[in-house]
Parts: structure tokens; C-alpha cells; sequence
């Protein structure tokens, strides 16, 4: 006989602990001779060619503004190393401080875009607006990514997931079913 988890009523604003899409990342900006980095979670792949990629970033963020009006950012993808580094960038305001020097970051120059790469950080998306019809309404920017650059190594790091009131997950272990996969059959 089969044996099914049971489930129980859960507040549904706290969905997020199960859904969230993918590693928490410094998001980071260059507006008005002005540098900034944001902690995001709330990001997701929307197309594979070209590179889409949509975050949702509140109004109330100084970040928000500064990419809004540069229409550019860059992607930052931390490993744990950075944990506490991630938690600090994400409680304080860039409107304050510069982050880069509060948190021993190292700007490094992107190639496409103005907004810097953070050099401590595994891997750093180059970011160009690419659609802002929803920006408006629900604070959600579609950027194409223009220029990716990611270590060799570790090929699969370990990075951050989000479950909310300050808990985060860690990757996990990798399970490869590449024997199984058979694109073809993509539909």
C-alpha cells in the first residue's frame, strides 16, 4: 500500500517557504556616479534565447529606483561563504551606506552594462532591461541577460535559499538522472 505525506492547512503568506524559485543573489546597480547592492529572492527564469530573467523588486528599495532609472543591473550569485554578508546587505539601505565598503565587497567592472560585478561572488549576469509593462503595476522588471561570467569551480556550489524569518536552506546534494534525459521528447 502506498504511504502519502499528510498535509495540514498552512497559511498561504508563507507559501513562499516552499516555492521560492531559486538561490538568493546581490543584485547589484550603477545609477548617478552611485553603487548599490540589494539581497533578492524573488527572481525567476522566464525564457532560455534570448536569456529573460524577471525580478520583482518593491518600489520601497533604494535599489529600485537606481535600476529603474539606470535600466540595468548585475546579477550576483553568493555562495554560503557570504552568508552573513547576504543577511547585512539585505538589513541595511544603500541610501545610507555604501555597501561595497561597509561589507568588504569588491567592485569589479562589467563589460555590457555600467553596473559592477561583485568579484567575491561564484557567478555575475549582466543585466539589460528588457521589458518594464509590469513594473508599474507589480514592481517586476524583465531583464535579457547580456553577459554571463561564472567560475570554473565549484561546478556546483552551494547557495542560499530563502524560507523566510531569517532561515535559509543550502543546496543540497546533486542527483543526476542524465541517463533518463532525453530531449528530444522536450514538448
Amino acid at each position: 500500500m502506498a504511504r502519502y505525506p499528510k498535509k495540514s492547512d498552512f497559511p498561504v503568506s508563507q507559501v513562499r517557504r516552499y516555492l521560492e524559485p531559486g538561490p538568493i543573489v546581490l543584485v547589484s546597480s550603477r545609477w548617478q556616479g552611485k553603487t548599490n547592492i540589494m539581497t533578492l529572492g524573488w527572481h525567476t527564469v522566464l525564457e532560455f534565447s534570448p536569456s529573460l530573467v524577471g525580478l520583482m523588486i518593491s518600489a520601497g528599495n533604494h535599489s529600485f529606483h537606481m535600476i529603474r532609472g539606470s535600466r540595468e543591473c548585475v546579477i550576483n550569485l553568493p555562495t554560503t561563504a557570504l552568508t552573513d554578508t547576504v543577511v547585512g546587505i539585505g538589513n541595511t539601505s544603500g541610501a545610507e551606506i555604501d555597501k561595497f565598503v561597509r561589507f568588504g565587497l569588491t567592485a569589479e567592472a562589467a563589460s555590457k552594462v555600467d553596473a559592477p560585478l561583485i568579484r567575491e561572488c561564484h557567478a555575475g549576469f549582466e543585466c539589460r532591461l528588457y521589458d518594464d509593462a509590469l513594473v508599474d503595476r507589480y514592481n517586476f522588471f524583465i531583464f535579457e541577460v547580456v553577459k554571463a561570467h561564472v567560475a570554473a569551480s565549484p561546478r556546483h556550489p552551494e547557495t542560499l535559499h530563502y524560507t523566510g524569518e531569517g532561515v535559509f536552506v543550502v543546496s543540497g546534494k546533486i542527483i543526476s538522472r542524465r541517463s533518463l534525459f532525453r530531449p528530444e521528447m522536450l514538448d
